[in-house]
């Protein structure tokens, strides 16, 4: 009898996108990557909105938009390149409407990422009322720092939050300020996907955003939990 044969994919399949544990030779694999708008009413505010008003709100990036490397390069067709300092959650399950009061129970850890924007085609494209992709999702737009299990952080729900350019401090908040808390992100993002084991959400950014030129140094932190060092290059 002759045994079947494997089925062969066409062409090379693309190499998983995995993130270091902290402490641990152990990866993270990566499924999705969510990101949450306007999440501290101090950064909805110096964009223009009320936040008294705005729902909840998500885009996506790409898994392969992660940036593990240290080093962010400086994107093509842009001259306005923004620094947005996020918590980042990791999930290890996940499933459609969650309960806010079981939300919690799918994270598996906790790290610290910047969700750098092209701020000029994002104000293009908000004008004419397309699409953020090219904005957002661009290579290497998501540089994170390594991923610290629950077991060891805890579930944040204060801290320091900070982002400083070439040792200037530009970014101060605390995660008590945001208006969607932890539970309720991924209680609301599980009304709109089915979320699974390997999801990455971007959990929003305070007030203070603002550019990064070739050169420029990055270092930002979430109290406690991790810190992370990115050259712009």
């Amino acid at each position: 009898m002759t045994e079947p044969t494997a089925a062969k994919t066409v062409i090379p399949a693309p190499a998983p996108v995995l993130l270091p544990v902290e402490g641990s030779t152990d990866l993270f694999p990566v499924r999705r990557v969510y990101c949450v708008g306007r999440n501290y009413a101090n950064h909805a505010i110096e964009m223009g909105h009320d936040p008294s008003r705005e729902p909840p709100f998500f885009f996506q990036k790409n898994p392969q938009n992660l940036l593990t490397s240290g080093q962010f390069p400086y994107p093509p067709l842009s001259s306005n390149v923004h620094f947005e300092v996020e918590l980042v959650m990791a999930l290890k399950t996940g499933g459609s409407d969650i309960p806010v009061e079981r939300a919690l129970d799918c994270v598996w850890g906790y790290g610290v990422g910047v969700d750098f924007t092209r701020r000029d085609l994002q104000d293009a494209v908000k004008k004419a009322g397309r699409p953020w992709e090219a904005a957002k999702a661009f290579e290497g737009s998501a540089p994170v720092s390594a991923l610290v299990p629950v077991e060891q952080s805890g579930h944040p729900q204060t801290g320091e939050i900070w982002l400083e350019v070439n040792g200037d401090r530009r970014q101060t908040g605390d995660l008590a300020q945001m208006i969607w808390k932890l539970p309720e992100i991924v209680a609301e993002l599980s009304k709109l996907f089915t979320l699974a084991p390997g999801d990455v959400i971007m959990t929003g950014t305070p007030a203070g955003v603002g550019p990064v030129v070739r050169g420029d140094r990055v270092v930002c932190a979430v109290e406690g939990l991790a810190v992370l060092e990115i050259a712009v290059v």
